[in-house]
């Protein structure tokens, strides 16, 4: 069941949107070679924390840590641990929030101080595969319009689209429907009406769309073990606007 929020309500994603906007913007600042994954989840806790807002993932099914941190092959759900960062690695970190019961949930892929010319290109694809996913997101279309666009884009590029994750609808809880796919057809799946909130998230591999998941039953990987990025904003609709509450 789709619950569509009101204006009170969106303000309220907006909020929580901000705070982890905000976060990757404050972990952006301290990824560089020699720092530790669990040194970046600290730093994110704590800025959360003193806003008042609640690690959305901390606990979350069980997930031990505020920030999800994947490296390179890892596509998502990388746990923090004593891991150091390197020099050429790309990470993607996923962040969620609380904040007066809502939630907000943010995703980008950065660049350990340099990387290669592939690995750029694969960051650049999927930020753009994200926001040609946000301008799906109108009144009147479908929710299929939204991962066919995506897939149409990244495969253009000869990228694999990863089908065994998907975006969500997002409101007081962190995952409601409806599932947002990264690939399908036009013209299929629900209405996109006002007052429609999704997490649209990208998650693109270099290589093939297939993964499977470490036995740390958490990181999913690509099975190829070429690199993967990720992004994501959480995103309204209201007064048939599209508003990107992470922006």
């Amino acid at each position: 069941m789709i619950n569509l929020k009101n204006k009170s309500e969106i303000e309220k994603l907006y909020s929580a949107g901000q705070i982890v906007k905000d976060t990757l913007f404050l972990v952006e600042e301290h990824i560089k070679p020699g720092i530790s994954t669990l040194e970046l989840d600290k730093i994110a806790e704590d800025y959360i924390r003193s806003k008042n807002a609640i690690p959305g993932f901390k606990g979350l099914y069980g997930f031990p840590a505020t920030l999800c941190i994947s490296i390179d092959n890892e596509v998502v759900h990388g746990i923090p641990s004593e891991r150091i960062l390197k020099k050429g690695q790309i990470v993607s970190v996923d962040v969620g929030s609380i904040y007066q019961e809502f939630y907000g949930d943010h995703a980008k892929t950065f660049i350990v101080h340099d990387t290669s010319d592939e690995n750029k290109k694969l960051i650049d694809v999927t930020r753009e595969c994200l926001m040609l996913g946000i301008e799906q997101m109108k009144v009147g279309n479908r929710i299929g319009d939204i991962g066919y666009t995506v897939q149409k884009y990244a495969e253009s590029k000869g990228y694999g689209v990863v089908r065994d994750l998907v975006g969500h609808g997002i409101g007081r809880k962190l995952h409601e429907d409806p599932q947002v796919p990264n690939y399908g057809e036009k013209g299929t799946g629900p209405i996109i009406e006002n007052g429609l909130c999704l997490a649209i998230e990208p998650m693109i591999n270099l290589g093939t769309e297939q993964v499977y998941t470490k036995d740390d039953n958490w990181t999913m990987c690509t099975v190829d073990g070429k690199p993967s990025a990720h992004f994501e904003h959480s995103v309204a609709v209201i007064d048939n606007k599209i508003r990107i509450l992470t922006a």
